[in-house]
């Protein structure tokens, strides 16, 4: 059985004392939540204050992304080592990242394999735009990503390495994806593709979220799929009552 994860993405958003007053209102209601994996990933700023307000519960710390290099004249990156400090987690490749900060499979490549070295786990994202979609190119490009992202990348367990497919057109736009469509993509294209990576054994370990406008209102859905195990949350972590509603339901 694959343990379920729900990850909070809180993007660009919370000043330091916004970040507190959010994780006390988060913590009683997701420490009740004993069957599910449950991380906050806020922004690098944030890391500390959120890390010491979670020690001692059962909630993980996630960071937004990495820089492949431990140290070095990389001004404004934020290295693995500097990460581990306070995250077990690491989103990768987001498609905010890609279309924004030039992030290609190349680069999610490098940062993946960076993760891996320094124990963290990666959450590396996966996901077609609207355009793709419409020309029904949705499988070559999720094959394209994970096996040029995660290209000589060498796991010892499937553990290891959790996969998020979020369709672009999907995120932040209030259209999510059905239930079933996201499973049946997740199943044949991503699981397809892992399994020609890792193994079939593997592929069926590996756990793989949902992305893309979840709410408390959609998130059953998706959760009563065979192969979602979870969800990587935008706009409703950012809510305490509606990230414990959705962390509820993965339990369910």
């Amino acid at each position: 059985m694959r343990r379920p994860i729900i990850a909070g993405n809180w993007k660009m958003n919370k000043t330091v004392a916004e970040a507190r007053t959010l994780v006390t209102d988060l913590v009683t209601g997701l420490q009740a939540v004993h069957q599910v994996e449950k991380v906050l990933c806020p922004p690098f700023t944030d890391l500390m204050a959120v890390a010491e307000m979670l020690e001692g519960t059962d909630i993980y710390v996630g960071a937004q992304d990495l820089f492949w290099e431990v140290s070095g004249a990389y001004t404004g990156e934020i290295s693995p080592l500097m990460v581990k400090e306070f995250c077990s987690y690491v989103i990768i490749g987001h498609s905010e990242r890609r279309a924004y900060f030039g992030e290609t499979d190349e680069t999610v490549n490098r940062k993946v394999k960076a993760a891996l070295t320094h124990q963290l786990i990666p959450i590396v994202c996966v996901g077609e735009t609207l355009q793709e979609n419409e020309a029904g190119k949705t499988e070559a490009v999720i094959q394209r990503q994970l096996i040029e992202g995660l290209k000589d990348v060498v796991i010892k367990s499937a553990a290891e390495l959790i996969i998020a497919y979020e369709p672009v057109w999907a995120i932040g736009t209030g259209k999510a994806a059905s239930g079933e469509l996201a499973n049946k993509i997740i199943r044949d294209s991503v699981r397809g593709t892992l399994a020609k990576l890792f193994g079939e054994v593997a592929s069926q370990e590996i756990r793989i979220l949902y992305g893309g406008s979840v709410t408390s209102k959609n998130a059953a859905e998706f959760f009563s799929q065979s192969d979602i195990d979870g969800a990587l949350v935008g706009g409703a972590s950012l809510k305490a009552e509606e990230f414990c509603l959705i962390t509820q339901a993965a339990e369910r």
